[in-house]
C-alpha cells in the first residue's frame, strides 16, 4: 500500500506540477526532530533542513505549540490594520539587531526585491537619479524574481530571462581591489552575503566586510547584507557578519525566521525608512499574525545565548569531522556553524543520490560542493551517524573511481 502511494502521488506530481524541481523517488510524509520519514517507513537523517529553513528540526513542542496557540487568534487581517504578534516581532528584531525599522515578505526572494525599491527610493528623494548601480558578486544567489535574478551572477539562472534588470555591476567575492574598482558615485548599493550559500559556502572575510563598510560610506552607496540563508543563528552568531563588527544600512532575512512558515523581512535604518512611504511598496500577505507569532517563537528561541552556543559547539565538531575523513575525493572543507561546505573533486550529485539509499538527506551547493545546513538542534551523536554513512559513501565511489 505505502509503494503504491508513493507512485501515486509521483504519477499526480508529474502530471499536474510545472516541473521546476528534480525530486527524488520517494514521498516525505512526517518528521521528527532531525529525521524524516517517507511513505514506505525509510528513515533519513536530515542535513538539509528545507534548505536552511526548519531550524527547529520537525515536530518541535514549543513550535506546536506556538502554530495552535496563533491558529486560535487572527489568521490574516492584511497589512492595512495594526495586529500585535507584528509589531512585536518588528520591535524583537530591531532590538537585537542594528535596524531601527522592519518590513515583513513572504520569501528572501521578496525581501530582496523590497530592498531593492528602498535604496532606490532613498538616492531618489536625495535627488541622486543618477545613482542607480547595484554592485554584487561572483558566487552570488539573491533570488529568482527578475530584479533578484539580476544580482544572482551565473549565466544559467540568468540566460533564459534576459534581459533583466540594468544597472548591476559584478566584483570578486572577498576581492577588497575589486570592490574598491566596482563602487562609483554610480553606486546605489553593495549587497553581499556575509556567507555564500548557494555560492558554494564561501564565508567573507572581517577585513572584506570592514572594507566594503568604508567604502561605501567614502562613496556615498548603501551597505546591504543579504542573510537570507546565513543569519538567524546559522553561523553560530545571531547574524553571520558579526565577526566582523560591520553594521549595513538594510538587510534583508528569511528563511530560519519562521522555522518553515513563509515569512522574509528587510531590516534598514531610520536614514533609509524615512523615504518609504504609504503606497511606495506592500503586501498583502506579509506580517499576518498568524506567522509573525510563531515567528516570534522562533526568533526568541534561537536568539539565546545557549541556542547560539550550541550551534557553534556541534558546529564545531562537524566541520571537525569532516575534516577527518580520509577520501582523495574531497578537496576542501569551509564554513561556520551549522553552515558548512564539503568542496569535491567530483560533481556531488551522486552523492546526493547514494545519501538517500543510505538514509541521508543532503544537497548540493553549486556543482562540487556538498552543503550541510541542518536543524540548528542536531546533536554530536547525529554528527558521527551522519560522518559513518557518508564516510562509506565515498569510500565505495573512490574505490569505482580507482
Amino acid at each position: 500500500m505505502e509503494k503504491a502511494l508513493t507512485q501515486d502521488i509521483i504519477r499526480i506530481e508529474s502530471e499536474h506540477l510545472v516541473q521546476t524541481y528534480k525530486r527524488p523517488p520517494f514521498v516525505i510524509t512526517r518528521g521528527n526532530g532531525v529525521m524524516l520519514y517517507d511513505a514506505e517507513g525509510n528513515e533519513y537523517l536530515d542535513m538539509v533542513a528545507g534548505i536552511a529553513v526548519n531550524a527547529l528540526g520537525y515536530a518541535d513542542p514549543g513550535m506546536i505549540h506556538a502554530i495552535q496557540e496563533a491558529a486560535t487568534g487572527l489568521l490574516h487581517t492584511s497589512s492595512l490594520y495594526y495586529t500585535e504578534p507584528q509589531a512585536r516581532l518588528a520591535a524583537e528584531l530591531c532590538e537585537k539587531s542594528f535596524a531601527d525599522r522592519v518590513f515583513f515578505t513572504n520569501s528572501g526572494t521578496e525581501a530582496n526585491e523590497g530592498a531593492l525599491k528602498f535604496i532606490r527610493k532613498f538616492h531618489y528623494d536625495a535627488g541622486d537619479r543618477e545613482r542607480i548601480e547595484i554592485v554584487c558578486f561572483s558566487g552570488a544567489f539573491h533570488g529568482r524574481t527578475l530584479g533578484a535574478l539580476s544580482l544572482t551572477p551565473k549565466e544559467k539562472y540568468q540566460k533564459p530571462f534576459a534581459p533583466l534588470m540594468p544597472g548591476v555591476v559584478v566584483a570578486q567575492y572577498n576581492d577588497i581591489a575589486s570592490a574598491d574598482a566596482a563602487i562609483t558615485d554610480r553606486t546605489a548599493a553593495v549587497i553581499v552575503e556575509p556567507v555564500q550559500g548557494e555560492g558554494g559556502i564561501n564565508p567573507a572575510t572581517p577585513e572584506f566586510l570592514q572594507a566594503l563598510r568604508r567604502l561605501c560610506d567614502e562613496r556615498g552607496a548603501l551597505l546591504w547584507f543579504d542573510q537570507v540563508q546565513c543569519g538567524i543563528g546559522r553561523t553560530g552568531t545571531l547574524w553571520s557578519s558579526d565577526p566582523s563588527g560591520v553594521a549595513p544600512d538594510v538587510q534583508t532575512l528569511a528563511k530560519a525566521l519562521g522555522g518553515g512558515m513563509p515569512i522574509g523581512a528587510v531590516l534598514t535604518t531610520n536614514r533609509v525608512a524615512d523615504h518609504i512611504h504609504p503606497g511606495d511598496h506592500g503586501s498583502t500577505y506579509a506580517g499576518s499574525p498568524f506567522i509573525t507569532s510563531v515567528a516570534g517563537y522562533v526568533f526568541n528561541r534561537i536568539s539565546q545565548p545557549s541556542f547560539l552556543e550550541h550551534v557553534r559547539e556541534v558546529g564545531g565538531y562537524l566541520k571537525e569531522r569532516l575534516q577527518e575523513i580520509n577520501s582523495p575525493l574531497i578537496k576542501e572543507v569551509r564554513g561556520r556553524g551549522l553552515m558548512v561546505g564539503m568542496e569535491m573533486h567530483v560533481e556531488v550529485g551522486d552523492i546526493v543520490e547514494q545519501g538517500y539509499k543510505n538514509g541521508l538527506m543532503l544537497v548540493n551547493a553549486g556543482t562540487h560542493v556538498l552543503r550541510f545546513v541542518p536543524p540548528l538542534i542536531l546533536e554530536k551523536p547525529h554528527v558521527d551517524v551522519m560522518i559513518e554513512r557518508l564516510t562509506g559513501i565515498l569510500a565505495k565511489m573512490g574505490d569505482k573511481g580507482s
